[in-house]
């Protein structure tokens, strides 16, 4: 009789790994407690799936993809509602590996061909999570011997996910990332019209702050010095107004203020004196003298002002402005913005921010 007993509990210990290898699935139910739902048939489309996505979680992703590929092959002509699940997952398999350039096949053929699976959305927040890390330095495996730059797959991937759940999260997400990527390589242009479109797409992000002051720091990188364009410098000047309006702390900390303004404004007075002395050596002395006037009456305070005025009294030019003498400018007033260097000409590193993605 025990040794009966004893047997019989034997066999039951031995059933038990048996058991608890097949795929289980829990759910939280209305108390916040684990439950389980009922486990799919053995052998069934919904057992297989699931039975892979186990040996995802156990480590085993390569024997997955084997099984998950053999149902793919042996479903392609039938109409099963779990192919797009069974795409996912052997994608997730090929990711598990270290092949998420091969992964990508697959999310791409869950987004186009089943857009109303629920399998859809989770694809497309793969997709961004391979291009971020793309984005940041890794390499893609070529031939298992070569690692290639994928930093434009990456930003396909980043405005693919913008362009399909327009509005969302994961778009948000992509945007920021694409503008920051932009930023840091310092391609101002790019990074000027990705910022903008962040903050035009999202006002409410939760990024929106450093996409206004960054987009401030693109708009001055822009100016290449007196003898180009000051436009961009004047949108600077309006950007830095309303961020000081809308954040005047972190406006004040981070020097988005007056002294930035006043800044520019020297930059721009710089240009108008250029402007001036080339009209000069044309001997256009009308056009001289009423763009040197131009420059007293709007950067008066400017060190181009300084040298206006010396020009004008050189060559007896009244300076007719409804205005007091020009106060004295110290000498540690900077010369005009001069930005080779475009994005550490107002290094933001100075001022770290908490939105900061590097923080």
């Amino acid at each position: 009789m025990i040794r009966e007993l004893t047997l019989s509990m034997v066999l039951v210990l031995i059933s038990v790994p048996a058991v608890n290898a097949q795929s289980q699935t829990f759910s939280l139910n209305e108390g916040r407690e684990w439950e389980m739902q009922d486990a799919p048939e053995p052998d069934s489309d919904a057992w297989t799936v699931s039975e892979a996505r186990r040996l995802i979680a156990d480590g085993r992703a390569a024997r997955a993809e084997r099984n998950l590929t053999h149902f793919l092959d042996a479903t392609k002509r039938t109409d099963t509602p779990l192919r797009a699940e069974a795409l996912l997952a052997r994608a997730d398999a090929r990711t598990a590996q270290g092949r998420e350039y091969s992964a990508l096949y697959d999310y791409e053929e869950v987004i186009r061909e089943y857009p109303g699976s629920p399998s859809f959305a989770r694809a497309i927040e793969r997709e961004l999570d391979i291009s971020i890390h793309y984005l940041h330095g890794k390499k893609r495996v070529f031939l298992k011997v070569f690692w290639l730059d994928a930093t434009d797959v990456a930003i396909e991937l980043l405005i693919r996910t913008q362009e399909r759940l327009p509005g969302g999260q994961l778009a948000e997400r992509a945007a920021i990332e694409l503008a920051d990527h932009y930023y840091s390589t310092r391609e101002v242009e790019l990074a000027a019209q990705s910022y903008e479109l962040y903050i035009v797409n999202f006002p409410n992000g939760p990024n929106v702050r450093k996409a206004a002051r960054r987009r401030i720091y693109a708009d001055v990188a822009r100016f290449k010095g007196p003898q180009y364009d000051t436009s961009r410098l004047i949108d600077a000047q309006v950007r830095i107004r309303r961020f000081a309006r809308d954040y005047p702390a972190e406006a004040e900390r981070t020097g988005l203020n007056q002294a930035l303004i006043n800044r520019l404004d020297d930059s721009m007075g710089a240009q108008l004196l250029e402007a001036a002395q080339w009209y000069l050596k044309t001997s256009e002395d009308a056009a001289a003298r009423h763009v040197l006037r131009r420059l007293l009456r709007d950067y008066p305070d400017s060190t181009a002002a300084r040298r206006a005025e010396a020009i004008m009294t050189d060559h007896e030019w009244a300076i007719e402005l409804e205005r007091t003498q020009l106060t004295p400018v110290e000498e540690t007033t900077p010369d005009a913005i001069h930005l080779e260097d475009p994005v550490d000409a107002v290094p933001e590193s100075t001022a770290p921010t908490s939105e900061d993605p590097s923080k």
